[in-house]
């Protein structure tokens, strides 16, 4: 294990693990959101008994008022200090340990070989310090990742390119620091571009009419009653639009030897480093309001990341937000070689294609009673290395799920389906938001293709290479950590 600055590292004579502690500012980075939130809440009960606020404020209730928030910001320092001291991680050859709790004791570990993802965060308050937490997803569903802050910027970079190298099976020798793999740059997306997505979802109309009304029932009623009527839909889509901006913004793509690296965020910012292969599925996807400008956003669905409230949306995106050329280059980060002599031409059927322009089998004409406006685009069409799926006219979407990825395969056909000759084939990956199905297929098209799918996937991981991917990637690199 790599040598890093700790005030007190513990030795474990059973197991032969170090425990380190966090960085001694860690306290003051957590404290500070726990003080804002009961502050917030104490306003926000104020503002609704503002008159008995006003009594109590007035004399010696000043002084208990200020009292009790001296007191309430001393109890939370002192159990965020207690929190801290109990804290520890420790790195070994096939794991990640950690083990913190006050009153139940909890220990957790992330194996290495089942590592899916790595990602660095510096919340607000984390950068002035320059500091930084470090998350690690394994497969394993909800509540399996390992959170290891708050560590120096630095420190967090080194423990990152270790666990990486580990991960990917070279050997790091004691002391020895692995050196961290050189990314390089493929996109960037200007803060301009991302505002004007979120300008033309379906959220900012919402928010535009939303303010008209409250200002239009204002000025009728002569009374403020309104906005507060209003005020919590006014929070939400307000909140939507300035989540978008501040996460998405700044996004930067690159490729490294240790992975697919991405970083984005205005008052926190994230960076990961997914590990090629772990991507299950991809999805280009346009909305009606994007098409003059032709921008697309891709989506991913990766082992590991299990959307839930401990997960951000941003964990989940290869591209917020660019015109086609850059989705492209997002696309063949991950599937470098669709396996066609021209993909570039099997992306535009898909894109902008209907009917069977492309190779593309589509729904019959009998799917119009269900599908009145998509049955012409909805289809599938069979790549070398995956299958790619159309959908949609008015915000059209393409997904592509390589073949070795599919873990299953569903033929669903309801009463309307059954009565119509068609049925739909769902391909089942790992959790998350690109989710793969062919929809309203003539039944027995539907059959075919499960049949199929189902020779091809299996095909498809016996010849899959094995997960110590950067001996198979970058193996000038491999060699040089451990000379």
């Amino acid at each position: 294990m790599s040598a890093r600055t700790d005030a007190a590292p513990e030795l474990e004579p059973e197991t032969g693990l170090v425990w380190r502690r966090m960085h001694p500012v860690t306290p003051v980075v957590r404290g500070w959101t726990v003080i804002a939130v009961l502050a917030f809440i104490a306003l926000q009960n104020s503002a609704e008994n503002l008159g008995d606020a006003a009594d109590l404020a007035r004399g010696a209730g000043l002084l208990w008022i200020l009292g009790g928030l001296a007191a309430l910001v001393l109890v939370v320092a002192i159990f965020c200090w207690v929190a801290w001291r109990v804290t520890r991680y420790a790195v070994g050859t096939d794991a990640v340990h950690l083990r913190k709790g006050i009153i139940f004791r909890q220990r957790k570990q992330a194996r290495l070989d089942r590592l899916q993802s790595v990602d660095i965060v510096q919340p607000l308050l984390a950068r002035v310090f320059s500091l930084a937490e470090l998350r690690l997803e394994v497969a394993g569903g909800a509540g399996s990742g390992v959170a290891i802050g708050f560590l120096r910027r630095a420190e967090a970079d080194a423990l990152r390119a270790e666990l990486l190298a580990r991960a990917a099976g070279v050997e790091v020798a004691e002391g020895e620091v692995a050196p961290v793999a050189p990314e390089r740059v493929l996109y960037e997306v200007p803060f301009s571009t991302t505002a004007g997505s979120v300008l033309r979802s379906f959220v900012t109309p919402i928010l535009g009419l939303l303010v008209v009304g409250v200002v239009a029932a204002v000025v009728a009623t002569r009374s403020a009653a309104p906005l507060f009527s209003l005020l919590p839909a006014l929070l939400g889509f307000g909140g939507y639009v300035f989540q978008r901006l501040v996460s998405e913004a700044s996004f930067v793509g690159a490729v490294s030897p240790d992975g697919i690296r991405s970083r984005s965020g205005l008052l926190e910012t994230r960076s990961q480093t997914i590990p090629p292969g772990r991507v299950q599925a991809i999805r280009m996807r346009q909305p009606l309001l994007w098409r003059r400008k032709d921008w697309w956003r891709v989506d991913v669905t990766v082992a590991g990341y299990v959307l839930g409230k401990e997960t951000k949306e941003i964990s989940t995106l290869l591209l917020p937000v660019g015109p086609r050329e850059t989705a492209f280059d997002a696309l063949w980060l991950v599937l470098p070689d669709l396996g066609v002599e021209d993909p570039l031409a099997l992306l535009a059927a898909g894109l902008d294609g209907h009917g069977p322009d492309g190779g593309f089998t589509t729904s019959p004409r009998s799917a119009r009673w269900l599908d009145p406006l998509t049955w012409r685009r909805n289809g599938y069409a069979v790549a070398g290395r995956c299958l790619v799926i159309r959908r949609g006219r008015l915000t059209r979407s393409l997904t592509l799920v390589p073949h070795e990825r599919t873990q299953s395969l569903a033929l669903q056909q309801g009463p309307w389906q059954r009565r119509l000759g068609l049925a739909s084939v769902a391909l089942h990956v790992t959790l998350g938001p690109v989710q793969a199905q062919v929809r309203h297929l003539a039944a027995r098209e539907a059959a075919r293709l499960l049949d199929e799918q189902d020779d091809r996937a299996r095909t498809a991981r016996r010849a899959e290479g094995p997960e110590q991917w950067m001996r198979r990637v970058a193996p000038g690199l491999a060699e040089e950590v451990e000379q």
